[in-house]
């Protein structure tokens, strides 16, 4: 089963979303350019092998919940999270916000 819900941050809308499967449950934040998952998020791959695609990405481990994956500290993120200002130990919600402001059109 999978659930999507909206999620206010700042005044942005970002998307939660949630895959149950057998055992575990994946996941994610996205706002903007960019998201946040749980641990089954590989940021040395998307560092290595893909980063010539530039990926936002933040990972937080340890969590169960949408509302846990908002609070807890990035474990680790993305060189392309970094040159944005995301870095880790950065809460899960502060780094949305980060990434929904740096898509936000500008006035």
């Amino acid at each position: 089963m999978m659930r999507m819900v909206p999620i206010v941050i700042d005044g942005h809308t970002a998307l939660g979303i949630e895959v149950l499967l057998p055992k575990t449950t994946l996941l994610a934040v996205t706002a903007g350019d960019g998201y946040i998952m749980c641990g089954a998020l590989d940021v040395a791959l998307l560092n290595d092998k893909l980063k010539d695609r530039g990926i936002l990405a933040g990972r937080a481990v340890g969590v169960k919940t949408l509302d846990q994956l908002l609070a807890a500290p990035l474990e680790s993120v993305t060189h392309e999270a970094q040159r944005a200002g995301i870095v880790p130990g950065m809460q899960g919600r502060a780094a949305i916000a980060r990434m929904a402001e740096l898509s936000a059109p500008k006035n």
